[in-house]
């Protein structure tokens, strides 16, 4: 079986997920870099692999996967022992419900399309793009530590082992402080981010600056 590929953009953080989840899972893949500032993303090409334009892409098992959160799923469905959800229903809602608190309502408006947009607006350009960045970065992190008030974070933030949480959490991360969102007071969110760091697999994955 050929060897599986990452259609990646290396800022992005739906592909940082994704590059986490390989890394934890020791899965050996290619990358093909598709370049968002130049919008690669939107040739032919590259809709032809994911029509709605975005990455990553991954091929693996015979598959084309889209959608970060679905693609991590499908690895853990399918390498028995994988740890991104735990075990139980009530915990795999808990990491759900956390990383669907940043994949899906702090992310998509911080991506760049719609990010661009309204720079586009308001002819307000790195002003804006920062000043946007920094607060619905800022609200969503703060609004993600007051999730992790409960009984059942540890070290990370399901538990005492990364979860799919911690693979959405990280990236986000790394944009706040790309952006400079004010998420100093956030124990909890540093204290996670701070021991996933530790880990190699989190390093490798991270974005080369």
């Amino acid at each position: 079986m050929s060897k599986p590929v990452l259609y990646d953009y290396w800022r992005s953080s739906a592909s940082y997920r994704v590059r986490i989840a390989l890394k934890m899972l020791g899965i050996e893949y290619e990358t093909v870099p598709v370049d968002l500032l130049t919008k690669e993303q939107k040739s032919a090409e590259h809709l032809a692999r994911n029509p709605q334009g975005l990455v990553p892409a991954l091929e693996i098992d015979g598959l084309r996967l889209t959608q970060s959160l679905a693609i991590i799923e499908y690895l853990d469905q399918t390498r028995p022992g994988s740890g991104l959800l735990p075990s139980d229903a009530a915990g795999r809602a808990r990491v759900r419900a956390l990383s669907q608190a940043i994949a899906s309502d702090i992310h998509p408006i911080c991506n760049i399309g719609p990010v661009d947009h309204v720079v586009a607006l308001t002819h307000g350009g790195d002003k804006v793009r920062q000043e946007w960045m920094q607060k619905f970065i800022g609200e969503g992190l703060a609004a993600f530590e007051k999730l992790l008030d409960n009984l059942a974070t540890g070290r990370f933030c399901h538990g005492d082992s990364p979860t799919m949480a911690d693979l959405c959490l990280v990236p986000q991360v790394y944009n706040a402080t790309r952006w400079k969102a004010d998420f100093a007071s956030l124990d909890r969110v540093n204290a996670i981010a701070t021991a996933c760091g530790e880990l190699p697999v989190f390093r490798h994955a991270a974005p080369k600056t």
